[in-house]
């Protein structure tokens, strides 16, 4: 298949905007057999810039899914040297740990990178939310930052039933995920905005169209919602009218010790997606709220717990109150 010109800008934005790729840096993207043309796209954009590219498939280090990381893999990865990875491969079951440990492992090693996470990318999210104008979503995401950065109590409501009040302790970070990523150290997904932190707790009921991890691929934008009960940060029940998605659901939940609790709560600000596509990496950017049950991103958040599994939620057409004051109608920013 060829690159075509929508899915080449995307690239172009990936490596040359968001990732900010310069001549001297060291290039290591990772794709995999259901993302190659994406590898390719972004290996010759990022090949345009005039620096230095590896792009290595995942299949070529083991049978899928990884539950262990793949013997030489991390090597591999050290031996390059890299200044920006980019992980632009699908999600499966399983592998969260994989995925998590790869940056894990770069930072206790001392390399100086900087990380795009592209985990489930597909051509249709290159040409869709890869192509937006990320100095606006960069500029969005900081306005929206500055507002919810000391919040005590956000809660929102939705058209499907969700309803929620989440509290948030002061000594636990938000982090704003804008898109420009162009420092040793800076990390983010890809399509890209949203703010978010780990909240102290959360009460209420979610209503979600869209489940997280592996979930996402598997069943894209649900025929019937999920519906979630909180109460004090912990999972209580959940109820689907599709029972297999219900028990598969709750089995994942139950997975590991904290896999029930919520671990983070975000606003999603790329104000150029107006629909859900099924895919979690640009849906949870849809502007709203999505939360996630499981591992709360400790080294960024400041959180004192871990999980082994993480997987995002989101309702649509939210209401959204910081602290009384209404931010979002109805899936519209009102500041």
């Amino acid at each position: 298949m060829q690159i075509d010109s929508a899915l080449r800008e995307g690239a172009t934005t990936a490596t040359q905007v968001c990732m900010n790729i310069q001549p001297a840096d060291r290039v290591y993207i990772m794709s995999d057999d259901a993302t190659w043309l994406v590898g390719q796209a972004l290996k010759e954009e990022a090949l345009a810039t005039g620096a230095e590219v590896k792009l290595i498939k995942l299949e070529d280090f083991g049978t899928r899914p990884f539950t262990e990381m793949p013997a030489d893999f991390m090597q591999a990865i050290f031996d390059f040297n890299p200044t920006v990875t980019i992980f632009a491969a699908g999600s499966q079951k399983g592998e969260l740990m994989f995925r998590i440990n790869i940056s894990k492992q770069m930072f206790e090693k001392g390399i100086k990178f900087r990380h795009g996470h592209m985990v489930s990318i597909t051509e249709e999210l290159m040409r869709d939310g890869m192509r937006a104008d990320y100095q606006k979503i960069h500029d969005l995401t900081m306005d929206v930052f500055e507002i919810v950065k000391k919040a005590k109590t956000i809660s929102f409501t939705s058209k499907k039933g969700s309803d929620i009040t989440a509290r948030f302790a002061p000594d636990l970070n938000w982090i704003p995920c804008h898109g420009l990523y162009h420092n040793p150290g800076d990390w983010g997904n890809l399509p890209e905005g949203e703010v978010f932190t780990c909240p102290q707790t959360v009460d209420g009921t979610i209503v979600a169209d869209i489940l997280g991890d592996y979930f996402s691929p598997k069943y894209g934008v649900l025929d019937t919602p999920v519906t979630f009960y909180i109460k004090d940060g912990w999972v209580e029940k959940i109820n689907c009218e599709n029972k297999e998605i219900e028990k598969e659901l709750w089995s994942y939940l139950n997975s590991n010790e904290n896999g029930r609790r919520i671990g983070e709560f975000a606003i999603g600000t790329n104000t150029s997606l107006t629909k859900l596509t099924g895919n979690l990496l640009q849906d949870e950017k849809l502007p709203g709220i999505h939360i996630a049950f499981g591992d709360p991103g400790a080294r960024a958040t400041g959180a004192d717990w871990a999980a082994t599994t993480h997987i995002d939620v989101i309702p649509t057409d939210c209401t959204i109150k910081v602290d009384g004051k209404v931010l979002m109608q109805d899936g519209e920013f009102v500041f």
